[in-house]
């Protein structure tokens, strides 16, 4: 699957604050991405870094597997990192038409972009009357008029109600299932969780964390069982080869499993196997806030 962004060992400097620490990660097309970090991890410089608008002090980083250089690049990629900033007293559209002009591309997807951030009705109405989420959603708007091969979105729910959440996270679903690669850096982590295929966890700079939001559930799945003779099913867990740890919480047993790859229906049949009957087998998972808060503390 072709890279569209290689960063190697990024670093970025402050005077003595290191922002962004020997930071390595690779981005492949067609997929979600989350950023994830406390604030200050280093989530913004390392998105101002690959987009040209903040200067590393070392390290590389490289798109479209290096066959374009960055300004090249930087013409298939959309982004926001920043505020959403318009002109208050022209209209959605007329805000649409003179970023055309700047970037002197075709104003042809104008009305198709407004459709998609749910912004057709309100298209006439002048920017200084939108509230924040409608103000968002005419950035993402923005971004995407020269239908770019990345979308790269820096918080774009910070401040938002719920329903402005709600709302943003859907049109990042319809870009997604459109295949443009998105690049989401968020604190919000069930947003991520809920939009996101792979996630790069940062901490004071460094990553601590790279692979896919399934893979990082299936790191710490459990199971709840329980029969109706429980200390044979606790005397049976305790022997089978397909778990590594119990917990007796009284009317149910927790199994952690050897390895990730175990199910319900394998527990079952060990267990029937013996004539230990399961009255109630549940697979558990903990939900990427709790993963993120095991892994940042």
């Amino acid at each position: 699957m072709q890279n569209i962004l290689k960063v190697t060992d990024l670093t970025k400097k402050f005077g003595r604050l290191i922002a962004v620490n020997h930071l390595s990660f690779s981005i492949q097309k067609g997929r979600v991405y989350g950023l994830l970090g406390p604030n200050g991890s280093g989530k913004s410089t390392t998105l101002g870094m690959i987009l040209n608008v903040v200067n590393k002090t070392a390290g590389q980083f490289q798109w479209f597997d290096g066959q374009l250089s960055t300004a090249q690049a930087l013409k298939r990629i959309g982004a926001i990192i920043e505020r959403p900033n318009f002109y208050p007293y022209m209209t959605a559209r007329q805000n649409l038409q003179l970023v055309c002009k700047i970037k002197e591309i075709s104003g042809d997807t104008i009305t198709e972009k407004l459709q998609l951030v749910g912004l057709s009705d309100r298209q006439h109405d002048k920017f200084k009357t939108y509230s924040l989420g409608m103000k968002q959603r005419l950035a993402i708007a923005s971004a995407l008029l020269n239908n770019p091969e990345m979308l790269i979105l820096d918080e774009p729910t910070n401040g938002l109600d719920p329903k402005g959440i709600h709302q943003i996270r859907e049109i990042i679903k319809k870009i997604a299932a459109q295949g443009t690669t998105i690049i989401l850096a968020s604190h919000l982590l069930d947003e991520v969780e809920k939009v996101c295929d792979n996630v790069i966890i940062l901490q004071k700079g460094r990553k601590i964390f790279e692979g896919s939001v399934k893979d990082m559930h299936l790191q710490n799945n459990w199971f709840e069982i329980k029969a109706g003779d429980m200390r044979r099913l606790q005397n049976l867990l305790n022997e089978s080869p397909l778990v590594s740890q119990t917990e007796n919480l009284g009317n149910i047993i927790k199994i952690y499993p050897a390895h990730n790859d175990v199910t319900g229906s394998d527990l079952n049949k060990y267990l029937s196997d013996r004539k230990c009957y399961v009255e109630s087998l549940i697979k558990k998972q903990p939900r990427l806030e709790e993963e993120f808060l095991k892994i940042t503390t």
